[in-house]
């Protein structure tokens, strides 16, 4: 649920903060007041393009903060799935937009904006006029029936992807081997030399190191030799080294060591540094004894780095690229060899598989075309209620093998008669701007147990309605407001009235500067706001008493 919106030297915008609440949200205000920015603002949020000249004149930077609460167990699984942060249950979302560029942050940390829109996509689910005109698509239309079938279709389309992936898998293989022989000639030789010089290296995982190793140890035989016999002697027991030093210093010590326990302990610590230095003397002795440059191991070691590193350069930076690379060449020999077996064996594999994704593509169909037929029953009781009365309501599921996907063969249509004796024709034919917002909302109330998306907001909603059809669509806005959050933008008083909490918005103007402002409305400032909306140049006692009867109207609806 969006609990707030904190927007900042936006447009008209100074600084507002704004507190929404569960159920029907209306936000109303005189045209041009500033609505559209409201909406526009979260859209902002949600990493819609920024303007730099959206900035308020004379501002450093626009700020748009929405904070959501998300308590709903799958929509925070959602959101961890993000990788995106939630902090006591919150996601706060924050977009800075300054000039030239604009920084999108989610609890404090800095996200993308692809990361921005999927977050949104689980939050909040906006429709507009755009929205509205989706519904003409015929791919959009099998989205929503998907969507009705839930829990019923997923198992089997979650398979046909599965079986999907694998046939493409083997088609593609299978065109890729169609080579004629000239070719296979050509890249079996290839591959049978490739092969063949691998193989006579007999090379061993780990063997380049160690003969690294071996062969800077030889070309650096003499420094390494002068260095450890410059060591030895500054360490050893000749004149003026460290052993022999060690030794008259721990002879001396040993003469008084008996008069204090200090000298005692002296005595020792020097004495384990005699130790040492013996062990060491001793160990770079044995290591001077045993240093001789072997003149056959040195040229052993170098043409075998110069096999390594000639086989790297063609086939693999490491010996186990190279030997992954000789065991791609072998499977390429295998295949041209019994080069008929093997298309014969892909051949057979793509039609098992293109017959077992046909299989689940009829099971995803016939489950499409059952929620289909119960979808579109529930969708003519939701449009009578919307004040089509004499509308027909059908989807077509419509089947092509030759178009199988990893979604299926399937693509949905629906089609519309919203006056008798018409016939059924698809939304593009016949609908309306008012009529496809309608169809929408009739959607969104059918699929309202469906959608984890807890809040919506309608922007347009009301566009091209009036009178009966607008209280329909109040109606059946009340009753969404039940299992989601609705945020709605009208300029009926029909739908305001249906408000649990109502918004003005208004237009002033503050040291010779137009600024926009929103305002939550109590029992008595919503009654003056639908006054104003149904009434003409004055608001008389009348029309105030036609707004508190509206409003008493809407109240006792969603009793029901």
């Amino acid at each position: 649920m969006l609990e707030s919106l904190h927007v900042k030297n936006l447009a008209l915008i100074d600084e507002i903060e704004v507190t929404f609440g569960e159920g029907l949200n209306i936000l109303t205000g005189e045209t041009g007041a500033g609505k559209s920015i409201i909406i526009g603002s979260i859209n902002l949020a949600l990493g819609a393009k920024a303007d730099k000249d959206m900035i308020r004149t004379g501002a450093e930077y626009a700020l748009v903060e929405l904070v959501f609460k998300v308590d709903k167990s799958a929509q925070l699984a959602a959101v961890r799935a993000l990788e995106l942060p939630v902090e006591d249950g919150r996601v706060i979302l924050q977009r800075r937009i300054m000039q030239g560029r604009s920084v999108c942050k989610v609890c404090g940390e800095t996200v993308t904006a692809r990361q921005l829109k999927q977050l949104a996509a689980v939050l909040i689910d906006i429709h507009g006029q755009h929205e509205h005109q989706s519904l003409l698509e015929s791919g959009r239309q099998l989205e929503i029936v998907d969507a009705y079938a839930g829990e019923k279709l997923l198992p089997c389309k979650e398979e046909l992807k599965e079986i999907y992936a694998r046939y493409r898998s083997v088609t593609e293989e299978l065109a890729a081997s169609e080579a004629d022989e000239e070719t296979r000639r050509k890249e079996t030789a290839l591959a049978e030399f490739e092969c063949q010089e691998i193989d006579e290296a007999a090379l061993t995982p780990g063997e380049d190191d160690e003969a690294e190793s071996t062969y800077r140890k030889l070309v650096n035989g003499q420094k390494i030799k002068e260095a450890v016999t410059a060591a030895h002697a500054l360490c050893g027991y000749e004149e003026n080294g460290s052993g022999g030093n060690v030794g008259r210093a721990l002879r001396e010590l040993r003469t008084v060591s008996a008069y204090d326990e200090k000298l005692a302990d002296l005595e020792r610590q020097l004495l384990d540094i005699d130790d040492l230095l013996n062990n060491y003397n001793r160990a770079a002795a044995d290591y001077l004894s045993e240093l001789e440059f072997d003149g056959e191991l040195f040229d052993r070691t170098e043409r075998r780095l110069n096999l390594i590193n000639h086989l790297k350069a063609k086939y693999g930076g490491t010996i186990e690229e190279i030997l992954a690379y000789r065991d791609k060449a072998g499977r390429l020999l295998e295949k041209y060899r019994d080069y008929d077996a093997y298309r014969e064996k892909l051949t057979k594999q793509a039609e098992s598989l293109r017959g077992e994704a046909l299989a689940l593509c009829g099971r995803i169909a016939d489950i499409r075309r059952e929620c289909a037929a119960s979808l579109a029953k529930k969708m003519r009781e939701a449009l009578v209620d919307l004040n089509f009365a004499d509308v027909r309501f059908e989807i077509q599921v419509l089947s092509d093998e030759e178009t199988m996907s990893r979604n299926g063969y399937d693509r949905a249509v629906f089609l519309i008669s919203t006056n008798t004796g018409e016939a059924l024709r698809e939304l593009s034919q016949v609908a309306s701007g008012g009529e496809l917002s309608r169809i929408m909302l009739a959607l969104k109330t059918v699929l309202a147990d469906k959608d984890e998306t807890e809040t919506l907001i309608f922007d347009e909603i009301d566009t091209g309605i009036s009178g009966k059809t607008a209280w329909k669509v109040s109606e059946k806005l009340g009753l969404l407001g039940r299992a989601h959050q609705i945020i709605c933008i009208t300029h009926l008083a029909q739908i305001a009235a249906m408000a649990d909490i109502h918004f003005c918005i208004e237009k002033r103007v503050e040291n010779e500067r137009s600024v926009t402002d929103i305002r939550r409305l109590g029992e008595d400032g919503s009654i003056g706001e639908l006054a104003r909306m149904l009434g003409g140049a004055s608001i008389t006692e009348a029309v105030r008493d036609n707004a508190k009867e509206m409003k008493d109207l809407a109240r006792n609806t969603k009793q029901y």
